[in-house]
Formats: structure tokens, sequence, C-alpha cells
């Protein structure tokens, strides 16, 4: 089982969970096409209407940013943790 992590702002896209879990892995792709099978609001605020991953989103796995991994091939073991972090903007 791979648990995702979601931050506050993403959180009303999965009705209000912090924390996912999907059967899913082998690739961050994967995770993500299960994800938008359950909620897909919230797979259209992590990926552009290509199925790539947004700029203005960051995703690691197990701590390591996903775009140094391999970007949506990156390798998602059945253990991993998914962080999905939307950048902010301000000053």
């Amino acid at each position: 089982m791979v648990t995702v992590l979601l931050p506050g702002p993403l959180r009303g896209e999965a009705g209000g969970a912090s924390r996912l879990t999907v059967t899913a892995a082998g690739t961050l792709r994967a995770v993500l096409d299960e994800l938008a099978g359950s909620w897909p609001r919230l797979a259209r605020r992590i990926r552009d209407e290509r199925g790539e991953l947004r700029r203005y989103v960051n995703v690691y796995v197990d701590g390591e940013d996903c775009r140094h991994l391999g970007g949506l091939d990156a390798p998602v073991p059945d253990t991993a943790e998914v962080q999905v972090i939307p950048s902010v903007a301000g000053g």
C-alpha cells in the first residue's frame, strides 16, 4: 500500500482526508492514475490536461523530489509515502 499525504489546501478535493491509501505501486503515474479514479478533482489539481505534473505542484516519493527520479516514471515501492505539495506564492 502506498500512502499519499495531502496538505491542507488539497484536502477539500479528497473529502477532507490528509492521507489516502492506494494499492497501485510501481510508478508515480500508476499511483496518480488510481487517485484520479477515486478523486478526479484532486487529480486535476496535480496534473494538467495532458496528464503531466503541474509546474506549481511538487511531488516527493519517500522524501525525494520526483522530478529527480524520473517524473511520472519515478519508481514507487509498495510501502512508499508520496507527498504532494502545491507551491505557495506571495510575499
